[in-house]
C-alpha cells in the first residue's frame, strides 16, 4: 500500500490579495478587510495584507482596536461574492489533480494526491504555478503523509511558500513549535500545558500519555499524545455534509428596538431558506441566539416533529422563541440557526 501524500494549500492573505490585485495602487500598502469597512464601527478583521500584518494587525481582532494599531492603513468592506469567485477558480485547479479535495473555507484545502504517478511536491509545485498564472494570487503549500502535518508544513513559510515534511524529519521539524500551533489548542489548553511546564511541542513529547489522560481526559489527551509525534489518520473527505446553517450579526449600538430585533431576525430567516433550498437540505430545529451588552449569550431552541424548509414556519418559531429571552436588556448580538438537517426529496 502507498504511503500517504498529502497537499495542503493555503491562499496568502486571500480577502486582502484579492483587493489589492482589483486595485493595484493598494499593492505594498496596509489593506485590512472586515466588516463593512469602516474601522470606527463595530466589526473585525477579517482579513489583513501582510504589510498590515507588521502591525500587529490579525483576523479576529475588532476594527478599532486594528486602526488604533495602523490609522493609516486601507479599510475595506467583506466582498463574499467577489472571493466565492475566486474561490471557485482556486477548487477547479485543484481538481485537476484529484478528485479528493476537501476545501476549508473560502482559502484553503487539503488534496490526497495518494498513489499519483507524479510526486506530491511537483504536483505542489505546479499548484503554486498555475495559482499564480491563472489568478495572479500567491498561496502558501504544505506537502507530509498525513493533514496534520500538511497543514503545519504550509504555514512554516508563509507567503508564497512550499515545505515538505518527510516522515524521517518529523520529530525535527515539530520540536521548536508552540504547542498553540496543534490542532485543539487553545488559549486555555495552551495556558495548562504552560503551568506544567510546556511550552512547545519538544516539551510536550516528553509528558506520558498516562499524565496526559489524567490531565486532559482519554480522548483529548491521546490525541495530544499523538499529534505531538505528528501521527494523525483522519482522512480528506472531498464532502462534509453541513450539520447547522446559520446567521449572526452584531448591532453597531446595543439595542432594546424590538422591531429591529424582529426585522433582523427575519432577513436571516430569508436567507437561510434561500440556503436551505439552494443545498437541498430541510431543518428540525431552530435556535435563536442573543447576546447582552454584557456579553453574556443565551440560545433557545425548538425542534419541530418533521423537518421544514418553510420562511413562514421557521419565522413563526423564531417569534415564539423571543419571549423567551429577557428584551429589556440592551441586546449586543442576534442570530437564528437551523440545524438537524436532512436532505430534501
Amino acid at each position: 500500500m502507498s504511503r500517504r501524500a498529502i497537499i495542503h494549500v493555503d491562499m496568502d492573505a486571500f480577502f486582502a490579495a484579492i483587493e489589492q490585485q482589483r486595485h493595484p495602487q493598494y499593492k505594498g500598502k496596509p489593506v485590512v478587510v472586515g466588516g463593512n469597512g469602516d474601522p470606527h464601527k463595530r466589526g473585525v478583521v477579517s482579513t489583513a495584507s501582510y504589510e498590515a500584518r507588521k502591525y500587529g494587525i490579525k483576523s479576529a481582532m475588532p476594527l478599532r482596536l486594528a486602526f488604533r494599531r495602523c490609522p493609516q492603513a486601507i479599510f475595506l468592506p467583506v466582498d463574499f461574492k467577489k472571493y466565492s469567485e475566486v474561490s471557485q477558480g482556486l477548487m477547479k485547479i485543484l481538481r485537476n489533480y484529484t478528485s479528493l479535495v476537501e476545501s476549508v473555507g473560502l482559502d484553503e484545502a487539503f488534496l490526497d494526491v495518494t498513489g499519483s504517478e507524479r510526486s506530491p511536491l511537483e504536483i505542489a509545485w505546479e499548484i503554486k504555478r498555475r495559482i499564480k498564472e491563472e489568478l495572479s494570487l500567491t498561496a502558501s503549500v504544505g506537502v507530509a503523509p498525513n493533514k496534520l502535518l500538511a497543514k503545519i508544513a504550509s504555514g512554516l513559510n508563509k507567503p508564497d511558500g512550499l515545505t515538505s515534511i518527510g516522515e524521517k524529519m518529523v520529530q525535527r521539524v515539530l520540536s521548536p513549535l508552540p504547542v498553540s500551533i496543534l490542532w485543539g489548542v487553545g488559549r486555555k489548553t495552551e495556558t495548562r500545558l504552560k503551568d506544567m511546564g510546556v511550552s512547545t511541542i519538544g516539551d510536550l513529547v516528553k509528558v506520558s500519555l498516562k499524565t496526559l489522560q489524567a490531565t486532559f481526559g482519554k480522548v483529548y489527551g491521546r490525541m495530544l499524545y499523538n499529534h505531538t509525534r505528528g501521527i494523525d489518520e483522519t482522512q480528506v473527505i472531498a464532502f462534509h455534509e453541513p450539520k447547522s446553517m446559520g446567521r449572526e450579526t452584531t448591532f453597531q449600538v446595543d439595542t432594546t428596538d424590538l422591531n429591529l430585533i424582529r426585522d433582523t431576525l427575519f432577513r436571516f430567516v430569508k436567507f437561510l431558506v434561500k440556503e436551505l433550498r439552494h443545498a437541498g437540505y430541510q431543518g428540525r430545529t431552530i435556535t435563536v441566539k442573543i447576546r447582552y451588552s454584557d456579553f453574556s449569550t443565551h440560545t433557545r431552541s425548538h425542534t419541530l416533529p418533521e423537518p421544514v424548509d418553510s420562511q413562514e414556519t421557521i419565522y413563526n418559531k423564531v417569534l415564539a422563541l423571543l419571549p423567551k429571552f429577557d428584551l429589556s436588556r440592551k441586546v449586543r448580538l442576534v442570530g437564528v440557526r437551523v440545524s438537524n438537517l436532512v436532505k430534501s426529496d
